[in-house]
């Protein structure tokens, strides 16, 4: 795989030896996540080196939304989830350690959590619920 950019400290930047790519375009590339959060669990990648999401030319983000469409159907066919995460860490204080942009497909199954109730609001579980 052909990276635009190559920051040899990032996880994502150069050659990916442990992770094999699933789909690719010419901006972005699509692997399995290396820790999980459920079976199926995909990473959409930035070809070009940038920590912040909102850095990225509406192109690029196009790139990676049109990405994540295509990867939800492989992993819709293959896992059978019955639903779906979708999250972009911006920043230390969102969660962000690897300083690379990247948007998170979580599939998500009946019973998984006792109460999946208010999704994504669960980064701050005091009010998940409302």
């Amino acid at each position: 795989m052909e990276h635009l950019n190559n920051t040899n400290d990032c996880p994502f930047c150069g050659t990916l030896t442990d992770r094999s790519t699933l789909l690719e375009t010419d901006m972005a590339f699509a692997i399995f996540d290396k820790y999980p959060v459920n079976a199926g669990h995909i990473l959409i990648i930035p070809k070009k080196h940038c920590a912040n999401y909102f850095d990225l030319t509406a192109e690029e983000q196009a790139a990676c939304w049109q990405l994540l469409n295509e990867v939800k159907n492989l992993v819709a066919a293959e896992f059978n989830p019955d639903g779906f995460n979708v999250g972009i860490n911006i920043g230390e204080s969102a969660g962000q350690t690897v300083p690379h942009v990247h948007l998170h497909l979580i599939p998500r199954y009946n019973h998984d959590v006792p109460d999946p109730r208010g999704g994504v609001r669960g980064v701050i579980p005091a009010r998940q619920k409302y």
